[in-house]
């Protein structure tokens, strides 16, 4: 599929729509930077993509262009409906512009944003994306990203949305996410300890040779 859709684009064919719906949702991933940066955004108001399970950079490019394509519509909740599937792409700026407008987004399109745009985002602002959602995020407070989401916001704004949430700092303390890390093995302390004690001796000794020699 990949060599077919090099080999069109190869012989001066444009991605427009026709090519973009031949191509669908399930070829998209395989579109390489080069393809995708010639897809004009208009292309995208005819075709019907779902880039989901493509790579990050895949979902940014084709949400910026969607953004464009659908940008002249701005009735709610129309805009919202055409750029649904391209919204893990989306930056943080944008989804605090879509919490003032009650889009009601549903649980499993917030947990599949993209994760620096969620972390950014601050309770009132999850609030006005999830609208009558809200309810849900409970539901996964143990869960990632919402658990990380949780821990880096204050519990007394979490208080403010009545649901439940814990796990938010407390005023004047910070939480730190550590990393979990695989135990070592006990060899290779015993071989760096081993190493450690001889290590002077060794010096010595070379120092020695070089002294005498």
């Amino acid at each position: 599929a990949s060599a077919a859709i090099q080999r069109y684009v190869g012989l001066g064919n444009a991605l427009n729509a026709t090519a973009l719906n031949a191509i669908g949702t399930r070829y998209v991933c395989l579109l390489n930077l080069t393809e995708l940066e010639a897809i004009e955004p208009s292309s995208l108001r005819l075709a019907s993509l779902n880039p989901s399970a493509c790579s990050q950079l895949t979902k940014d490019i084709l949400y910026e262009k969607a953004k464009k394509a659908f940008s002249g519509q701005h009735v709610f909740p129309a805009y919202y409906e055409l750029i649904l599937p391209y919204l893990e792409g989306a930056p943080a700026e944008d989804l605090k512009a879509l919490s003032r407008a009650n889009v009601n987004m549903n649980m499993s399109t917030f947990v599949n944003l993209r994760r620096d745009s969620l972390m950014s985002l601050t309770p009132p602002e999850v609030q006005g994306l999830l609208g009558i959602n809200l309810p849900d995020l409970a539901k996964w407070q143990y869960k990632s990203p919402v658990r990380e989401w949780i821990q880096v916001q204050q519990q007394s704004q979490l208080d403010q949305l009545h649901i439940g949430l814990t796990g938010g700092t407390q005023e004047g303390y910070i939480n730190l996410i550590t990393p979990k890390f695989p135990p070592m093995s006990s060899a290779p302390l015993g071989a760096m300890a081993m190493a450690l004690h001889l290590l002077p001796a060794l010096l010595l000794t070379v120092l020695t040779m070089s002294i005498l020699s």
